[in-house]
C-alpha cells in the first residue's frame, strides 16, 4: 500500500522563481490498485512521481510503503521496492550494454547481495530471462546478446518493463511510457503492460496523456492541476465518466478551460 500524507514541494524557494509544484498532496493506493493519473503540462504529474522515488526530499508531509516510512530514504534505496518505465525508450537502461547484461544487472539490483552481478548471468538466469521475453511476442528472446541500444523503441520499453518487475516491486510507476512510440507499438506495449501488472498485482500509477485510456486502464483515474489533484474517481461514477463529462468537470473546479490540445488530440 502507497501512503502519501500532505507533501509539498517548493522549487526555488524564498526566490523570484519561486514555484509550488505539489502542494499539499494526500493519496492511498490500495494493495493491487491501477491508478491512472492525467493532467496538462505543469500539472505537478511527474514531479509526483520524483517524490515518490526519491529524486528530491520533500518540503513538507511523509510518503509510506507498505507501512515503511521513505520519505527520507535515498533514490538508490527506494529503487529496490519502486519501478519505474520513463518516457523516454534510452531512459533506464544501458545501452552499450546488452539485453542480458540489462536483465541480470536489474535481477542483481533488486537482491541484497554485496557482488551479485556476475553470478547473475549464467545459464539458469540467462534461460529465465528468455522465457520471459519469449511470452511478449516482440522478436527479442534471441537477441540476448545484442547490445540494447540497437533494439526499436517497443524492444526497450518492453525489457525495461521486465527489468522492473523481474523481482515484483512494491510499487510500479509508469510515466507516460507509451508517449514515445507509434500508435501500433504503443497499443502492444499497453497490452503487454497490463498483462504484468494483472499477473502480478502489482500496485500501478501510470502516467497518460490520453484522456480515453486514463478512464479505460486500471480501476481509478486522478487529474491534476497546479500541483493539486483536482479529480479522483473510481468505481460505477469512473465507469460511466466520459472525456467530455471529464473536462467539464476540470472546468467547473478551475474555473477554465481545459486547453491542453496534447491531451485533446490524443484523446479523440
Amino acid at each position: 500500500m502507497l501512503e502519501i500524507r500532505d507533501i509539498t514541494k517548493i522549487f526555488d524557494k524564498g526566490t523570484v522563481n519561486e514555484q509550488i509544484a505539489i502542494k499539499d498532496i494526500s493519496l492511498t493506493l490500495q494493495d493491487g490498485e491501477f491508478v491512472t493519473i492525467v493532467g496538462s503540462n505543469g500539472a505537478g504529474k511527474s514531479t509526483l512521481f520524483n517524490a515518490i522515488c526519491g529524486g528530491f526530499l520533500v518540503d513538507g508531509g511523509h510518503i509510506f510503503l507498505d507501512g515503511e516510512n521513505i520519505t527520507f530514504q535515498s533514490a538508490h534505496e527506494r529503487a529496490r521496492k519502486i519501478g519505474r518505465v520513463f518516457q523516454d525508450p534510452m531512459r533506464g537502461t544501458a545501452p552499450n550494454m546488452t539485453i542480458e547484461e540489462n536483465l541480470a544487472l536489474a535481477y542483481a539490483r533488486s537482491g541484497t547481495r554485496t557482488n551479485p552481478f556476475a553470478r547473475a548471468i549464467n545459464k539458469k538466469n540467462v534461460d529465465f530471462f528468455r522465457e520471459s521475453l519469449s511470452r511478449y511476442h516482440m522478436g527479442i528472446e534471441d537477441r540476448m546478446k545484442t547490445k540494447i541500444g540497437l533494439l526499436s523503441g517497443g524492444q526497450r520499453q518492453v525489457v525495461t518493463l521486465l527489468m522492473c518487475t523481474l523481482s515484483v516491486p512494491r510499487l510500479l510507476l509508469l510515466d507516460e511510457h507509451t508517449a514515445a512510440l507509434d500508435p501500433a507499438t504503443a497499443e502492444k506495449v499497453m497490452e503487454i503492460t497490463k498483462s504484468i501488472v494483472e499477473e502480478n498485482k502489482l500496485t500501478t500509477m501510470m502516467i497518460t496523456h490520453n484522456l480515453n485510456q486514463s478512464l479505460t486502464t486500471g480501476s481509478r483515474t486522478i487529474m491534476m492541476d497546479s500541483g493539486e489533484i483536482i479529480l479522483d474517481i473510481s468505481g460505477e461514477e469512473r465507469e460511466h465518466m466520459t472525456m467530455d463529462q471529464m473536462i467539464n468537470m476540470y472546468s467547473m473546479k478551475r474555473q477554465k478551460d481545459f486547453d491542453n490540445d496534447r491531451i485533446l488530440l490524443s484523446s479523440r
